[in-house]
């Protein structure tokens, strides 16, 4: 028997991407509920907020570019949407992103990623070693040179989860406080979900974006199981005393010793540094060696940084998919939508992400921005089939 139809759209996790999928659906008009102990929560809440479409641009993956970069022109008019609705501050920066390099190998990293940029249309200006240090004082001696990416802004994604709770609740979200237990389906579709109390929620549409625990949900037919993992990352924070001054103006990454490390200031004195990219299931430890290795890779950049206090070190899940993009929009089961699979995006995907699902919702296909995107390029169908009672 499937439950009682409860909201027309019903989110399945209630990290940033379920927050802003149930954000746009109720301003469409449908009756909308998450579906989250802890809305606002999520891997959102470990990650350092860069929105760096133009320096995160790796080999292999210029059709995710096409969506990082829509994603990006939509932040001003997001924040500033989002900032009038709630007035939460949500520590939106336009301070640009400095990506530097410590030795031959990597200035000629560097030197390939500037070239590729430029051949996919994008600005960024080579900057030798000493102009570098011109911009932000405090960089170790020893750099190189480096990429000025004036169009790499950053948010804190704290602020921004909290706006969205904020801006679901002003639109008529309704919450359950509770994990969803598994997937309802009738007459061949997805119907609701079942929650770990016992409850029975019915939907019009379920929207899965739980992030890498997308695919864990109880009652997914095997075709549909989202390919998600988790891929985990250490992050550090430190905090730049008042009286310390200046310390970066804008965000500055590297590659060293092979590992990506970066330094994101925040306007409040913070100052955080990730991430460690680390393939060990569902293990969420803060280990010695990652927290060594990252203030190690950063000392390296910038030496001064050792004198700051540590204030925090978290570990958290980005869910991973097979191509590192994310998954949007209808799957092979009637009902049921993916909103998940988003990597080291999901916070710089977060407003064109909204857009996407609401027109999914709305119109019942994918926009044109993402297309590529879908859930079945795997090859995932299911015949549709009644749930076992």
């Amino acid at each position: 028997m499937s439950p009682t139809r409860t909201s027309d759209v019903l989110v399945v996790g209630g990290g940033i991407i379920g927050l802003v999928t149930a954000w746009r659906a109720a301003q469409r008009g449908f009756a909308t509920a998450v579906v989250d102990p802890s809305p606002g929560g999520g891997a959102a809440h470990v990650a350092a907020g860069m929105l760096a479409a133009v320096t995160e641009l790796h080999h292999g993956e210029q059709t995710l570019l096409g969506l990082n970069l829509a994603s990006a022109h939509r932040y001003p008019g997001f924040v500033a949407e989002l900032t009038d609705l709630t007035g939460h501050d949500l520590g939106y920066r336009r301070c640009g992103t400095l990506a530097v390099a410590l030795d031959a190998d990597d200035r000629a990293h560097l030197r390939e990623l500037h070239a590729l940029q430029h051949r996919s249309g994008l600005e960024s200006e080579w900057l030798s070693g000493r102009e570098c240090r011109r911009l932000e004082p405090m960089l170790a001696p020893g750099v190189r040179g480096g990429l000025r990416v004036d169009g790499d802004h950053q948010i804190d994604p704290r602020r921004l989860a909290a706006a969205l709770v904020t801006a679901c609740e002003r639109a008529g979200v309704v919450f359950h406080r509770e994990w969803a237990e598994r997937l309802e389906l009738a007459g061949g579709r997805a119907a609701g979900i079942v929650t770990r109390g016992g409850a029975a929620l019915g939907a019009g549409q379920v929207v899965l974006a739980a992030g890498s625990l997308s695919g864990r949900l109880a009652g997914l037919p095997d075709g549909v199981v989202p390919p998600v993992r988790p891929v985990k990352g250490q992050v550090l924070r430190l905090t730049v005393p008042e009286r310390h001054g200046p310390f970066l103006s804008r965000t500055v990454r590297a590659v060293v010793r092979g590992g990506q490390v970066y330094l994101v200031p925040r306007e409040n004195g913070e100052l955080v540094i990730g991430a460690t990219s680390e393939e060990l299931g569902w293990d969420t430890t803060v280990t010695a060696g990652g927290v060594y290795e990252l203030l190690r890779d950063a000392h390296e950049l910038v030496p001064g940084l050792t004198e700051l206090p540590l204030t925090e070190t978290l570990a958290g899940l980005r869910p991973g998919s097979p191509d590192n993009a994310p998954l949007l929009g209808p799957t092979g089961l009637d009902g049921l939508l993916l909103a998940t699979g988003h990597h080291r995006n999901g916070v710089l995907l977060t407003p064109v992400t909204g857009d996407v699902m609401a027109h999914v919702l709305t119109a019942g296909e994918l926009p044109d921005v993402a297309l590529p995107f879908t859930p079945t390029r795997f090859g995932a169908r299911v015949a549709p089939t009644e749930q076992p009672a």
